[in-house]
């Protein structure tokens, strides 16, 4: 279907009542059109209005098909004294400086002019599952259009927007919302992530008041503090938002005045950086949204979309291979004749991917120096990395490597040939951090120099993996702020990899988890969640995590004991209980192991295989029980593997029965050797024997 509607001024005369007068009678503007999209469990709809961007009208749990407004929303509402004449509700992009008096979806100007957006033209492309909405404004000369699409199988609406100057002189742009979203007057509060290195995911939540809600990050990064998405929690259903972008980003949620919220979420830009000269256009990143019963069936949409995007070698996930990387085990200290022993001792364990982290390249004795310089170090590999990636893969491993692409070390040959090469502010003081400088990505010298030594490695090693690394925030960016030149750099580096190497997975890893985002997991196949091995963390970390993100993507290793990050001591059984749901790794030393923890380890390894391909699949449900306890569920109603988690003692003399509320009450379920009722693990739910802290259990639960 394709409607278009078309104003030919830009006022009208009102009456108080918000329409002109004809015949002594207001008249209002009669919607053209719905714009109507449903999905499994969603619909949305919007008003099209002559002249206008599209009001929105609703957006929440599945109507029946064909119900529409039985009305113009301005027909249904009078206008509020001290009030513009013409009423303007929440639209698709809120303009600005005609009435509308909340955050607009556009804030741009022309050299001080054109500073309004108002749409005069209308055009909808739609069918079942998409509508492209492309607007212009004659008198600012400026065009949006706004893409639609909502999956019927992960029930996720994809959101982007593009902006085009249609004007004779630039225009700079200092906010282009990706999607501006209503929420219901219903809505209560907003869970949010914040964190930082170590400690990622860390649940924020806040009431929904008239106040404006905002989340704003400027590292030029995803960042570890700042998770560009949210969960808002309303009566009766839950709304989830995530960006695709692995830069500075903004979300906001502000009041309207018929008591819903709109949301937007887009690219934070910086002062300047962006600035489109005649006909140029910028397009947003995508946002993934969804409507759901509560915060698990969000999550369960977020997965099935993340899973729908990912571009696996081959096509197809195959089982994610345990995976042993050096890092703390053996940091810089790269030996390799100790290499070499401890993959023999991960193939012996069952280990099925060994990578080399960082220190194996030129001169890299430390932090302080070499990065740039991506070739093997002659004292530490004499004879380059070769003969240890070929023990590894004579032992049935794979091998793989770490990088870190993105940065460079002033003490560097690399340096020394390019100091031009790196983001710097004439006159301005280079900011080193973790002793590092940034190279300009968005330079194409830079991408060609980093393309040639990546893709020298991977034709001269059996290299299936490479563990990408980005281990510091931004900041001065270029004499013009380049940070989005940094991520679409970063993007065109990674797809010409991909698409040379399409048989080489990619995890994205940013001092753990500083870039886990939708957008660079187009390009990726693992992100590294924390650097933060200790598992009591990890339980809080990984579980806020899994609001966004698949299982299967989620980075989760056995570290050491102590821990390196906090120093606390878990056994062997809790690290490997942990570690299970996600994308199971080792990182540390096999041979320092004791006997009894070798074969602990073993176990958790063997478990791990036994479940991967269940874990990995259908849906993730996470909840709270009785007395502390934490549990998620993995599969579906009919089969599901059930983690049951303590981290501290238990404070009851007896264990509440875990209710399992995914359950069918009308099916019976085996768990272990006993039958029960579902309406029973429903209600009253699952004995569970005692467990003290830091303690884990799995069962299979199995409809009969």
């Amino acid at each position: 279907m394709c409607c278009a509607c078309r104003a030919s001024a830009c006022c009208w005369p009102r009456s108080r009542s918000g329409g002109s007068r004809k015949g002594g009678e207001a008249q209002l503007p009669q919607p053209d059109s719905w714009i109507v999209l449903n999905g499994r469990a969603s619909t949305l709809v919007l008003e099209v209005v002559p002249g206008e961007a599209p009001l929105w009208r609703y957006w929440g749990p599945r109507l029946p098909d064909g119900v529409t407004p039985p009305a113009s929303l301005r027909s249904t509402r009078p206008t509020p004294s001290f009030s513009p004449d013409f009423d303007q509700p929440l639209s698709l992009v809120p303009g600005l400086g005609q009435g509308w008096f909340g955050e607009p979806g556009l804030k741009a100007h022309r050299e001080g002019r054109d500073w309004t957006f108002q749409v005069t033209d209308c055009a909808v492309q739609q069918d079942a599952r998409r509508a492209t909405v492309s607007l212009t404004d004659q008198v600012a000369r400026i065009a949006l259009t706004v893409t639609l699409a909502l999956d019927p199988d992960s029930d996720v609406l994809t959101v982007f927007t593009t902006l085009t100057n249609q004007g004779e002189t630039p225009l700079d742009v200092h906010w282009l919302a990706a999607a501006v979203l209503p929420l219901p007057d219903c809505s209560k509060s907003v869970r949010s992530f914040s964190g930082r290195h170590n400690t990622e995911f860390v649940p924020v939540e806040d009431a929904l008041t008239r106040s404006q809600w905002r989340r704003e990050n400027r590292r030029g990064l995803t960042s570890h503090d700042c998770v560009p998405g949210a969960v808002v929690l309303a009566d009766g259903c839950a709304y989830g938002a995530q960006l695709a972008w692995s830069g500075n980003h903004c979300q906001l949620i502000d009041w309207v005045d018929d008591g819903r919220w709109q949301w937007q979420l887009g690219e934070a830009l910086m002062p300047g950086e962006v600035r489109l000269g005649p006909g140029e256009t910028l397009t947003s990143p995508e946002v993934l949204t969804t409507c759901a019963a509560d915060a698990n069936g969000v999550a369960q949409n977020f997965h099935a979309a993340i899973r729908a995007r990912m571009d696996w070698p081959g096509s197809a996930m195959r089982p994610r291979p345990v995976h042993l990387n050096t890092w703390e085990g053996f940091y810089f200290d790269h030996d390799e004749a100790a290499l070499k022993d401890l993959a023999d001792a991960a193939a012996k364990a069952g280990i099925e991917r060994f990578v080399l982290d960082d220190g194996w390249f030129h001169r890299r004795g430390d932090d302080t120096t070499s990065l740039g310089d991506w070739w093997p170090d002659n004292v530490k590999y004499p004879n380059g990395l070769g003969p240890l990636a070929d023990h590894v893969t004579g032992l049935g491993m794979e091998f793989g490597l770490w990088v870190e692409p993105e940065m460079i070390n002033p003490d560097s040959e690399l340096y020394r040939a390019h100091p031009e090469w790196t983001l710097q502010i004439a006159g301005r003081p280079l900011i080193t951090a973790r002793n590092q400088l940034v190279l300009d990505m968005g330079r194409i010298d830079v991408r060609d120099y980093l393309y040639e030594r990546l893709a020298g490695l991977l034709n001269e090693l059996p290299i299936r993996y490479l563990k990408w690394d980005h281990n510091r925030d931004l900041t001065a960016a270029g004499e013009r702020p380049s940070f989005r030149k940094q991520v679409l750099g970063a993007y065109d580096l990674l797809a010409r990899l991909r698409r040379d190497f399409p048989a080489v997975e990619i995890e994205a890893c940013a001092g753990g988890g500083g870039r886990i985002d939708a957008g660079i997991a187009r390009y990726t196949h693992r992100f590294w969640t924390s650097d933060n091995i200790d598992a009591v963390s990890r339980v809080s970390i990984q579980r806020g995590y899994l609001q966004f993100f698949p299982p299967e993507l989620m980075g989760s290793h056995v570290g050491a004991a102590p821990a390196h990050a906090t120093g606390r001591i878990q056994t062997m059984r809790f690290r490997n209980h942990v570690a299970l749901p996600g994308h199971f790794g080792v990182e540390l030393d096999l041979r320092k192991l004791s006997d009894r923890d070798l074969a602990r380890l073993g176990e958790g390894i063997s478990r791990y295989k036994a479940l991967r391909d269940r874990l990995h699949q259908g849906h993730v449900w996470q909840g709270k029980g009785a007395d502390g306890l934490l549990w998620q569920a993995h599969g579906s109603v009919e089969a599901l593997v059930l983690l049951i988690t303590r981290i501290d003692p238990q404070t009851q003399r007896h264990a509440p029965g875990l209710r399992l509320p995914m359950l069918d009450p009308a099916r019976r379920y085996q768990v272990g050797e006993t039958d029960y009722d579902g309406a029973w693990l429903v209600q009253q739910g699952l004995p569970l024997p005692p467990l003290r802290g830091e303690d884990g259990l799995v069962l299979e639960v199995t409809a009969l």
